[in-house]
């Protein structure tokens, strides 16, 4: 298996550094490569992330767009979406490569598990990562990964401001079930912390509620901002 993993940023620097090291740490014995794709960072992102040794290229701003730029840049056979701030498990390409051993596995994403202070977060992601399971559907948070040629067979991510992994997932689950990994990606609970962790979670289950009965992407997206 040759690894691409594809991580969108928007002046990330200071998480990035962090994500790269884990990442090359999860790909021992596999072959893989790391894109970094800049969006129009201000803080320095791409020099940091060159540093640590990741093949950085810029896009337009926009994680849909940021990510399909990477998959048009990559190499490898595999594709793994990874945010910023997300760390990958030190076994991670190895668990990629054992479950797409199946002539049916074509896809899939890990378990999450949320940082930071707020008591509720690991419910959240407990939370998140049945849903998950029942539904096939996986989030960006999740790292999801696929093989390449069902990710052009599905057209990529559809440019659109939010949702995106919604609509991938949605399509790939169409070809064939996600394998939904138990090792579980690191990701931040800044989001949540941020805004209130209840107002995140309502805010969340309505903008998905709404992109179920067919709110347009932009409009949702003046909602999140």
């Amino acid at each position: 298996m040759h690894l691409s993993i594809i991580v969108p940023v928007l002046n990330e620097a200071e998480n990035i550094a962090a994500t790269l090291s884990a990442a090359r740490a999860a790909c021992i014995n596999v072959e893989f490569e790391l894109i970094v794709v800049d969006g129009g960072s201000i803080d320095g992102t791409s020099g940091v992330a060159a540093a640590s040794g990741a093949h950085v290229i810029g896009a337009a701003c926009g994680r849909a767009r940021q990510m399909n730029a990477g998959a048009a840049a990559a190499k490898g056979d595999v594709l793994l979406f990874l945010h910023a701030d997300t760390i990958l498990p030190i076994d991670a390409a190895s668990a990629i490569t054992a479950s797409l051993t199946r002539p049916d596995a074509r896809w899939g994403r890990f378990d999450v598990q949320i940082i930071g202070r707020a008591a509720m977060l690991p419910v959240i992601a407990r939370c998140m990562n049945l849903r998950s399971r029942v539904t096939g559907i996986a989030t960006g948070d999740q790292a999801i990964f696929v093989r390449r040629i069902d990710f052009d067979a599905v057209g990529g991510f559809v440019d659109q401001p939010l949702m995106e992994d919604i609509s991938l997932s949605q399509r790939l689950k169409k070809r064939t079930a996600p394998r939904c990994l138990r090792q579980r990606v690191i990701t931040s609970g800044r989001r949540w912390e941020h805004h209130g962790v209840w107002r995140t979670i309502f805010l969340m289950w309505s903008l998905r509620l709404r992109y179920w009965l067919g709110v347009s992407p932009e409009t949702l997206q003046r909602a999140y901002r």
